[in-house]
């Protein structure tokens, strides 16, 4: 497992990319009246353990974390990251408890402004509205999170898929499709 060289041109690529996503994320958080989110959105990727580690894999079509877990089988740059970043379902697993908790309302709607920020970012110009949804379907949903956590995620994306993202990303909508799935209560037969 050798390492990928470190380019130069990588790391003002990668920089470059960090910062459109960034972008993308604050404007989607804004819509959805968290723009202190969007603010405060993956500042750790400007830190080293980050930042060089995803520069030396940069593709600028996909994660480099992605890239570099194929390469040398770990990411300590994602490590780093998932344990600093709220809006990472990741962040909010913990493998001893059989429950997981349900993610607060402002780093799920994070969550989402950044998937869907980050889909259109390595997409570019080719993005179309179902991306978000395909790539949670086939690698999102997969974390280990609360149930009611992925059946948020999802049906956003399903959302903006079929009505579009105006409907969608905005904080009326993004506060009563919490409610109906994240803080309904569950449904239990009595045995």
């Amino acid at each position: 497992m050798e390492k990928t060289k470190l380019k130069l041109s990588n790391i003002f690529k990668h920089l470059f990319l960090v910062i459109r996503h960034r972008h993308g994320v604050f404007i989607n958080c804004a819509k959805c009246g968290i723009p202190l989110r969007g603010l405060m959105h993956d500042l750790s990727k400007f830190s080293p353990s980050e930042f060089f580690e995803s520069a030396r894999y940069y593709q600028g079509n996909r994660s480099p974390i992605g890239v570099c877990r194929r390469t040398i089988g770990y990411s300590k740059a994602w490590l780093h990251h998932k344990g600093r970043n709220k809006h990472h379902l990741e962040y909010w697993y913990d493998q001893d408890c059989k429950v997981q908790p349900i993610i607060p309302y402002k780093y799920i709607v994070e969550c989402v402004c950044d998937k869907l920020a980050a889909t259109k970012t390595y997409a570019g110009k080719n993005y179309t509205p179902d991306m978000p949804l395909l790539h949670w379907q086939k690698y999102g949903h997969t974390a280990e999170s609360n149930p009611k956590n992925k059946a948020f995620i999802e049906r956003v994306f399903t959302d903006i898929y079929e009505l579009g993202e105006e409907a969608v990303l905005n904080s009326k909508y993004m506060k009563r499709v919490y409610r109906e799935i994240c803080e309904a209560e569950d449904l239990r037969e009595d045995s």
